[in-house]
């Protein structure tokens, strides 16, 4: 783990602590408006091994592991931010969260039946990003999905501001073949890709999905 990959996960993890209150205000409705990451989430739902736990990586305050627990969903949320956890954990209590980073998951070889990390690898430095799919399917059970989104490009915005508050966070856009790439070096199938425009009510960037099933 070198120096700049972790001092890059502490600003991340300051980052979201500063904003987590009003990230859990303004975002716990999103998926309303986003009627293609509900058709996705719930093809993920259908496909998972029923009494297996899906696992919200990146969960932030956990809007979408309860979108999939009101939908009979054994959810269980990870985020690096203690304070989108403890968020989480007060507005959400059909779901179990726990504090964590991508690199080391706090879970068992093959805990999950499912896994999801919608926009969660856009923080992850690229150079790290091949260790973080190998640990996603260590958590995975054998024939696990694995659904992940990301803006695609291959530039870097960095924000010092957001919503009012200090931060200190870079947000990695994502070439989706290089992305398919990692995630059959790391021992997953990719059996869906697509790519869409942003709705009007997002940020101007075009998203990136990739479905994989672990081998």
């Amino acid at each position: 783990m070198n120096g700049n990959g972790e001092s890059n996960r502490d600003a991340v993890r300051r980052s979201y602590d500063t904003v987590a209150g009003e990230y859990a205000a303004r975002l716990h409705d999103e998926l309303a408006g986003k009627p293609l990451d509900r058709a996705l989430l719930t093809a993920l739902l259908e496909q998972t091994e029923t009494g297996t736990a899906i696992a919200d990586l990146g969960c932030g305050p956990g809007h979408v592991a309860a979108w999939l627990a009101e939908r009979g969903a054994r959810t269980v949320g990870v985020d690096l931010s203690p304070e989108m956890v403890a968020t989480g954990r007060a507005r959400y209590p059909a779901v179990e969260f726990r504090e964590g980073d991508l690199l080391a998951l706090p879970a068992e070889d093959g805990a999950f039946g499912a896994a999801l990390a919608l926009y969660t690898i856009i923080h992850i430095a690229p150079g790290d990003l091949g260790r973080v799919f190998t640990e996603v399917r260590r958590v995975l059970r054998p024939g696990g999905l694995f659904l992940v989104s990301f803006h695609t490009g291959d530039e870097v915005r960095h924000l010092d501001t957001w919503w009012g508050h200090e931060v200190d966070v870079d947000f990695h856009f994502l070439d989706p073949t290089r992305i398919a790439g990692l995630l059959e070096e790391a021992g997953f199938t990719v059996e869906m890709r697509l790519e869409r425009a942003p709705y009007p009510h997002e940020a101007e960037t075009r998203r990136g999905y990739l479905l994989g099933r672990r081998t």
